[in-house]
């Protein structure tokens, strides 16, 4: 049984920004980027557990192909995504949603 998987406003302007960037570079790109977020929260809400804890409760997904991460916590009745974040930014600008 999968749990769903919301997003904080914060991750979903991190996830829209980071679609842009890449469709305004090449087009089709950010939907490359986007399904591979989206198979993120497939993996994440069909096994929350399956990545480590990093930070608190926090755990940490690698999104394939991209320098990007989610972090997510898993809730009992869903799995929260805290930030779709790019791996070259300081990492204290989601620390402090947690």
């Amino acid at each position: 049984m999968s749990l769903p998987v919301v997003l904080d406003p914060e991750a979903r302007a991190e996830f829209d920004e980071a679609y842009d960037w890449y469709e305004g570079r090449r087009a089709d790109r950010g939907d490359a980027f986007a399904d591979e977020v989206r198979k993120v929260f497939d993996r994440i809400g069909g096994m929350p557990r399956l990545h480590a804890v990093g930070f608190g409760e926090v755990r940490m997904a690698v999104v394939r192909g991209f320098p990007y991460c989610v972090y997510y916590r898993e809730e009992p009745s869903q799995v929260r995504v805290l930030a779709v974040f790019h791996s070259s930014r300081d990492p204290s600008i989601w620390q402090g949603r947690a």
